[in-house]
C-alpha cells in the first residue's frame, strides 16, 4: 500500500486516499446503473405475470435500493476520509449509515403496501369479484402504522437510546395522553369497530333512526366518517358516534319492498274478488316482481269511505331509481285492472242524512 501511494503521488499526483473516494465514486455509479437495468428488465418480466406481488415488489423497491447504494457507498468514502481528517462527526458515520438503510427500507416497506392494496383492488375489480375497499384500506393503514413503529423503535435503539426505558416513558405518557384525548382515542376504537365489524364501507347508503343522519360514506378515516348527504353537503361524523347509535344500511337490502294500500268504492263490493285476483296473477307474471319472495294481494279492511285492498310485494331490483319505475308500472296495470271491471278508486267522501219535513227526530240515547 505505501509503494502504490508512492507511485500514484510521484506518476500521477493525487493521493491514494483520494484515488480511493473516486474509486469507491465510480464503482458506486457503475452498480447504480447494473441495479436501473435489472430493474428494468424485472419490471418487463413481472408485469406479465397474474400476481399482483412481484409487480408491486419491483416497482417499489427501484428508488430505496437506489438510495441505499448511495448510503453505502458515502459510507466507505467517509471512512476513507475518517483515517486521514480527524473529525468527531465521522466517527457517527457507521450510525448515521445504519439509520439511512432503516429509513430505506421502511421508505421501501411503505410503499410497497400501499402499491400491493392498489394492485389487489384493480386485480379483483379486473376479475369482476366483489371487492371492499374500506376493509383493504384499513389493513394497509394498520400495517403501516406497524411498519413506521417498529422502524422508529429501531432507529431509537441505532442511535442509543434505551428502548426498555423508552417503553416505560411511553406507557405512562400513555396513560397521560389517554385522560387528555379520551374522545380522540374513542373515535380511533370507533374506527377501528368499522373497520373489523364492516357494518358499512365507501360507497354504502346508510342512515341513522337516531340521527337526522342519511347520505353516501365517501370516505372513512381513524377520526371520522365523512357523509355525502342527498342535498350533496358533507356530513363530518367522528367515528366514535357509530359505537352509540343504530345504522341501517339499505345499500345491502336484497329487494326492494311495494307496500300499497287502494281503496275501491263501496259500490264495486262485488268485483273486489275478481280484482284481488287479477292484481296477483299480474304482479306473480311480473318480469321485474320476485314472485319467490313473499306476495299478499287481500281485501284488508273496510275502511271510512274504501273498501281497503293491500298490496305487499318485493321487486327484484334495488337500483333506486329503477325501483319507482317497476313501482310506476305496477301501479298504472293496477289502475288499468279496476278500471277493466268497471270499478273506481275511492276517495274520502262523506253522506249526509237530511230530516224529512214533519218526520220525528230520532230518539236520543238515554
Amino acid at each position: 500500500m505505501n509503494r502504490l501511494s508512492e507511485f500514484l503521488s510521484q506518476h500521477i499526483g493525487i493521493e491514494l486516499w483520494v484515488a480511493s473516494l473516486v474509486a469507491i465514486a465510480v464503482v458506486t455509479l457503475v452498480l447504480n446503473q447494473v441495479v436501473q437495468f435489472l430493474l428494468r428488465h424485472a419490471a418487463s418480466v413481472t408485469a406479465r405475470t397474474a400476481t399482483v406481488w412481484d409487480d408491486a415488489l419491483v416497482h417499489t423497491a427501484s428508488r430505496p435500493v437506489l438510495v441505499a447504494l448511495w448510503v453505502v457507498g458515502a459510507s466507505f468514502m467517509a471512512r476513507v476520509i475518517q483515517r486521514q481528517v480527524d473529525e468527531p462527526f465521522l466517527a457517527e458515520a457507521m450510525a448515521l449509515r445504519d439509520v439511512a438503510l432503516i429509513t430505506c427500507a421502511t421508505w421501501f416497506l411503505l410503499r410497497f403496501i400501499g402499491k400491493v392494496c392498489r394492485n389487489v383492488i384493480a386485480a379483483r375489480q379486473a376479475r369482476g369479484d366483489e371487492v371492499d375497499p374500506t376493509t383493504i384500506d384499513a389493513l394497509g393503514k394498520l400495517t403501516r402504522l406497524l411498519t413506521l413503529t417498529v422502524a422508529l423503535l429501531t432507529i431509537a435503539q441505532t442511535l442509543g437510546f434505551q428502548i426498555t426505558g423508552l417503553l416505560a416513558l411511553g406507557g405512562v405518557g400513555g396513560i397521560a395522553v389517554g385522560f387528555a384525548a379520551k374522545d380522540l382515542l374513542a373515535n380511533f376504537f370507533g374506527g377501528l369497530t368499522i373497520y373489523l365489524d364492516r357494518p358499512f364501507s365507501v360507497g354504502d347508503w346508510i342512515r341513522s333512526p337516531d340521527k337526522s343522519l342519511e347520505g353516501t360514506v365517501e370516505y372513512i378515516s381513524w377520526r371520522h366518517t365523512r357523509i355525502r348527504a342527498f342535498n350533496k353537503n358533507p356530513i363530518y361524523v367522528p367515528n366514535a358516534v357509530f359505537t352509540s347509535i343504530v345504522v341501517e344500511n339499505p345499500s345491502r337490502m336484497s329487494h326492494r319492498r311495494i307496500k300499497e294500500t287502494i281503496g275501491l268504492r263501496y259500490d264495486d263490493f262485488a268485483v273486489v274478488a275478481p280484482v284481488v285476483a287479477d292484481i296477483k296473477a299480474m304482479l306473480q307474471a311480473h318480469p321485474a316482481i320476485d314472485a319467490a319472495q313473499t306476495l299478499i294481494v287481500n281485501f284488508n279492511q273496510f275502511g271510512a269511505s274504501s273498501l281497503d285492498l293491500m298490496i305487499y310485494t318485493f321487486t327484484k331490483t334495488r337500483v333506486w331509481t329503477e325501483y319507482h319505475e317497476v313501482k310506476q308500472d305496477v301501479l298504472l296495470q293496477i289502475g288499468e285492472i279496476i278500471a277493466r271491471h268497471g270499478a273506481e278508486i275511492a276517495f274520502p267522501t262523506r253522506t249526509l242524512h237530511l230530516q224529512q219535513p214533519g218526520a220525528e227526530p230520532p230518539l236520543s240515547a238515554p
